[in-house]
């Protein structure tokens, strides 16, 4: 089966959505790799959207879990208030879930059981990233999947990460590392981008669309 992975998305709900319309879920899986949340203006939509395609399309979506959703998690959990999260865009995240008590609750149920990566022979894909450390799968370990930031570990297989937007809002690949980054900047006015992957890692296809002003700004 072939992979359709989503960069970090980060609020922009309505580019999102046009980026899910390229998926193809009778023949791929969707994965996304993190950072739903914080800085764009539909946080809580963008998660109730992956929730909603995971319901439709059983056993055809992965949704990871970002450091911002791990930050978010801090916040409302019992080691909260997070006041480092709210400076990261969380601030924007706790205003647009006001009001709707629910729904919070809900969704920081579903954030909680989102997985650190996917990995089959060929491919591994996570946030940020796995690089040289003891412990990568550890949420605090500053050089772990969630917050690797820098050079990655060549693991005989291919990484696809996003976690670090890409200075020309363009896919990323490091042949060094044998790892691609997908975060093309979509909070910053550049674009969310799918990319289609075989399951061998092969890339096929591309699918950069402009981020949507309604996203990022009061038009």
């Amino acid at each position: 089966m072939d992979l359709f992975v989503i960069g970090d998305v980060h609020g922009c709900q309505h580019t999102l959505r046009e980026v899910v319309g390229h998926w193809r879920p009778a023949t791929e899986l969707l994965v996304q790799v993190g950072d739903l949340i914080d800085r764009g203006r539909f946080a809580p939509e963008c998660v109730e959207l992956a929730r909603e395609l995971e319901a439709a399309h059983p056993g055809r979506t992965v949704f990871l879990r970002g450091n911002h959703e791990q930050e978010m998690l801090r916040h409302y959990g019992p080691q909260g208030p997070n006041p480092r999260w709210l400076t990261w865009g969380g601030d924007a995240t706790v205003q647009q879930y006001q009001g709707r008590r629910t729904l919070l609750r809900e969704h920081l149920l579903w954030l909680e059981q989102r997985p650190l990566c996917w990995q089959n022979e060929h491919l591994l894909i996570s946030h940020a990233g796995f690089a040289n450390t003891l412990s990568p799968l550890d949420p605090e370990d500053p050089d772990g999947v969630l917050w690797r930031r820098g050079p990655l570990l060549n693991l005989g297989r291919r990484q696809v990460v996003g976690h670090t937007p890409t200075p020309a809002g363009e896919t990323v690949f490091d042949p060094v590392a044998n790892a691609l980054y997908v975060d093309t900047g979509a909070y910053l006015g550049q674009y969310l981008t799918g990319v289609r992957l075989s399951a061998i890692g092969e890339l096929l296809a591309e699918f950069p669309v402009p981020t949507s002003r309604l996203d990022i700004a009061l038009v």
